[in-house]
């Protein structure tokens, strides 16, 4: 049994989608926070996940999937820095504990674009600013307040697309044979994406405009070398700011 722990949020939907429609034999699929899947991956529980990029550098010994994963070219419109003060005057920080990837992502962003080193937690409730991620920040009502698009912050910041996720293989597993099976998942969303974009809206609540929308133009699935540049320069910084020990190549 080859077991794969894929994220259940709506921007992974592309990539997930053939693994939960008709999982190969011999597959076990379970829809995961991200965090869960890089728990899952680094304890044995899974075989392959769909993790937070910064999660690669953190469990030794993965392989990763070459050219699949879930980027953003500009804004990504699903991972939000939400602030009740003016960005300078931000001096708490309330982090969803689901997304590792985005918390070192806004630590990074406010120290080297902004020049400041708020206090940072998890689920704070009187924080100034919250990170809200996934389907939450899509449905989230913003007005009167300060948003910050992490990822269209990056791409202003270095130039370079923003990596959240990848597939990545555990040490022993089959990483061909995984590599097989989410190229033909996602294959079968490219195939399928008029149903895949019905059943989402009817599942979360969004239009179907809305869904098409955010899938087609705010996220990419492909990964290119522009991608891993990106990838290596937050994984070089994150390993300044001490989020990570070092800075491996993938």
């Amino acid at each position: 049994m080859l077991r794969f722990s894929v994220v259940d949020f709506l921007n992974a939907r592309p990539l997930t989608w053939g693994l939960l429609q008709d999982p190969p034999p011999g597959v076990e699929v379970s829809r995961d926070a991200p965090s869960v899947c890089a728990d899952k991956l680094a304890s044995g529980a899974a075989d392959v996940g769909l993790i937070p990029s910064i999660e690669y550098q953190r469990i030794l010994g993965l392989t990763a999937v070459e050219g699949l994963g879930i980027a953003a070219s500009t804004e990504v419109r699903s991972v939000l820095l939400v602030s009740k003060v003016s960005r300078e005057r931000i001096r708490s920080v309330s982090l969803d504990p689901a997304s590792r990837t985005s918390a070192a992502l806004t630590r990074v962003l406010l120290k080297r674009r902004y020049g400041i080193e708020p206090s940072y937690g998890e689920s704070l409730p009187d924080a100034d600013a919250s990170l809200v991620i996934g389907d939450p920040a899509l449905k989230s009502t913003l007005n009167g307040q300060v948003v910050l698009d992490l990822a269209a912050e990056w791409r202003a910041f270095s130039g370079h697309p923003f990596v959240f996720a990848f597939w990545a293989v555990r040490p022993g597993a089959p990483a061909g044979e995984a590599a097989r099976i989410v190229r033909a998942s996602y294959e079968r969303a490219r195939r399928d994406f008029p149903t895949l974009v019905a059943r989402e809206a009817a599942a979360s609540g969004l239009s179907e405009a809305v869904v098409e929308d955010y899938l087609r133009h705010s996220l990419h699935y492909e990964l290119d070398a522009g991608d891993l540049e990106g990838l290596e320069l937050f994984y070089r910084l994150a390993a300044e700011e001490g989020l990570i020990p070092a800075a491996r190549r993938i």
